[in-house]
């Protein structure tokens, strides 16, 4: 999927955003400054936050539970080693929750099998190429409409 700007990036987080349940975890990977943020402040709007959407670079896991269904946006960026994860208590926010994940490479082995894994590459033109491993729970809610 082509995505021409970051005005479209924010469009595709909003209609991502009609498509989130509870449990789902979305994975997001790419490049530093592919729009992965973008994105999610799409998703976040579309699901009703009206406020600033912070790259959660530093506190490595931003909550936003007042939505529905709650999200946790999070970034691995930071993580260099894939036991750290077992602090953030991300398996346990997964079943009340969605899980947005940017850098989930950095979890090393460590997966989440039924995740949406999104990734973007910046083009020469400046869009950016979204693909998306689409997993069986997600049959029926991709493409977002």
């Amino acid at each position: 999927m082509r995505i021409k700007d970051e005005k479209a990036m924010l469009a595709f987080g909003r209609k991502l955003a009609a498509a989130l349940q509870a449990g789902d975890v979305i994975t997001l990977s790419g490049p530093l400054s592919a729009g992965k943020t973008t994105l999610v402040r799409g998703l976040l709007a579309g699901l009703g936050h009206k406020g600033e959407v912070p790259s959660p670079s530093f506190a490595l896991v931003q909550p936003y539970e007042m939505l529905k269904p709650p999200v946790w946006h999070v970034d691995l960026y930071r993580i260099e080693d894939p036991s750290e994860l077992d602090e953030l208590g991300l398996d346990d926010i997964a079943g009340d929750g969605a899980l947005l994940v940017e850098w989930p490479e950095h979890a090393g082995r460590r997966t989440w099998s039924n995740a949406l894994a999104l990734s973007l590459d910046v083009l020469e033109d400046g869009a950016r190429a979204l693909t998306a491993e689409v997993p069986a729970a997600w049959e029926g809610r991709w493409p977002p409409r």
